[in-house]
């Protein structure tokens, strides 16, 4: 699930076959074409996270899932194969590359890793950067087939809120409804705990141990499976269809929240993505909204 810069860089030197995504994004800020351009791993791709890693926002939320031919299109553009290993990254805090490598895996890619502290850490590294547009590279043939990674839609993370266990991955403040700087309405879904997702890094970037992160989802309700390995490979493996896990996670629009469940299958712990999250909830005025600093 995770690679360390100094083993990327060895693969690259031996000349392995790759694919290398740049999925550097900002909530509200441009795209991360420019820096992009500016300096990327090189041979990296740049990958649009609004454009290609969404669908146009709507009802269903300001980052719905992309349809499966958009999807397919542009991660063929970018050479992505069935067969070869894809590795993302973003500028370091893993939250756009998280919801890149969530897509892959909810399309059936199942041989995709995120860099260890994205680019802060390829630097300190000192490996080879580049700039410019990149390389066009040899057309893909990555055939999306969805449904390889659980979901949730607002009944069932309301469902879940109830029966189970369901995190919201904002930041505390957005949680309690003291603040709301994007949507129209601000709270949580009643029930849900929050689980901030800048919990599950170190200082640096890089994501926390999988003993910690545990300990950290302990605390709030979460119990590991008995063999947190065995089914840390299941969640990042096989179809779920039918199955639906006792843990989920949802934040603004879906893309911090795939950061959580990255997290929590780290922790050996498999997790349902409610993708229109609150920006989905908060648009129907029938929906309830909890505040304060308590589930609800």
């Amino acid at each position: 699930m995770l690679i360390e810069a100094v083993d990327l860089l060895r693969l690259i030197e031996a000349g392995a076959p790759l694919v290398i995504l740049d999925v550097r994004w900002s909530l509200g800020g441009p795209p991360g074409r420019g820096d992009y351009e500016t300096s990327h791993i090189v041979g990296a791709g740049f990958v649009d996270l609004d454009r290609d890693l969404s669908a146009p926002p709507g009802m269903r939320g300001r980052h719905p899932l992309p349809a499966a031919p958009d999807f397919a299109a542009a991660m063929r553009r970018l050479g992505v194969r069935a067969s070869v290993p894809v590795v993302v990254y973003d500028a370091g805090d893993s939250v756009s590359a998280a919801r890149c490598s969530w897509l892959l895996g909810y399309f059936g890619h199942d041989a995709v890793s995120i860099l260890n502290g994205g680019l802060a850490a390829w630097s300190v590294l000192g490996g080879p950067t580049e700039a410019g547009s990149g390389q066009e590279p040899t057309a893909g043939d990555f055939d999306p087939v969805p449904g390889h990674r659980p979901l949730l839609d607002a009944d069932g993370a309301a469902a879940l809120a109830r029966s189970g266990v369901l995190l919201d991955a904002r930041p505390s403040p957005r949680y309690r409804g003291e603040v709301e700087p994007i949507d129209a309405v601000a709270g949580h879904i009643p029930g849900a705990r929050s689980a901030p997702t800048a919990d599950n890094l170190e200082a640096d970037g890089r994501w926390r141990s999988p003993e910690v992160l545990r300990e950290r989802f302990a605390r709030l309700g979460v119990v590991p499976p008995a063999a947190p390995e065995a089914a840390a490979g299941g969640a990042s493996g096989g179809a779920t269809l039918g199955r639906q896990p006792a843990v989920g996670a949802y934040c603004g629009s879906g893309i911090t929240a795939a950061h959580e469940v990255f997290a929590l299958e780290l922790a050996g712990i498999e997790a349902a993505l409610y993708v229109g999250s609150w920006s989905e909830w908060s648009r129907d005025a029938s929906r309830p909204v909890a505040t304060g600093p308590e589930p609800g």
